[in-house]
């Protein structure tokens, strides 16, 4: 399967030379979509220089901080302008492992969505203040409760699209960020119907 992974970026320079191997690495059908916010410390020049060496890299550049939630859907609009059959979107600070991505694609062959969930056994969360653990468990425990989404980890953001579900949501009309981008589009996706699994 043709994936792009989407990789939003603020001064993520050192975490790109290690995270863009680590992700070309996992299948050879993978190309991998750099969104920068204008990062200070040379993050888009940087990823410009491998880009130029390798056909598998891209990058979009953004003239300032504008938010998560518009950098994965201006990186989601791009990914489907090209021949891809996966979108996966991941963050750049290895919070979320490149090692999970064969995972993520191959159980797109039973679902529409698939999640990598931080609750499905437990609190799986490495290197977290217990404030900021509860307060995301918590926050996912209340998304449940008030939507309905059938999901133990609504504001993750390690997650792989099928194309058509990407396709079928109106991009241009999600306003959400952060962990409220996650939900929102989450919600959309389930409430068209399609199948998400979390792994």
């Amino acid at each position: 399967m043709k994936t792009m992974v989407v990789v939003p970026t603020y001064n993520e320079r050192e975490n790109l030379e290690e995270l863009i191997p680590r992700v070309l690495e996992q299948q050879e059908g993978i190309e991998l979509l750099v969104v920068d916010d204008g990062s200070p410390d040379g993050t888009g020049e940087y990823a410009d220089s491998i880009a130029s060496a390798d056909s598998r890299v891209h990058v979009l550049h953004r003239p300032g901080k504008m938010g998560l939630g518009s950098a994965y859907v201006q990186g989601f609009k791009h990914a489907l302008t090209k021949d891809v059959d996966l979108v996966i979107q991941m963050d750049a600070d290895f919070s979320h492992n490149p090692d999970v991505i064969p995972t993520l694609i191959e159980t797109t062959s039973d679902c529409d969505v698939a999640i990598g969930s931080r609750y499905i056994t437990g609190a799986n969360v490495v290197n977290w203040p217990l404030r900021r653990l509860f307060l995301s468990y918590f926050a996912n425990v209340y998304t449940h409760i008030i939507t309905g989404l059938p999901l133990r980890d609504s504001t993750g953001g390690f997650k792989c699209f099928r194309r058509r579900v990407l396709e079928s949501i109106d991009l241009d009309s999600i306003r959400s960020d952060g962990y409220s981008f996650q939900i929102e589009v989450n919600f959309r996706c389930w409430r068209k119907g399609f199948r998400l699994v979390e792994i």
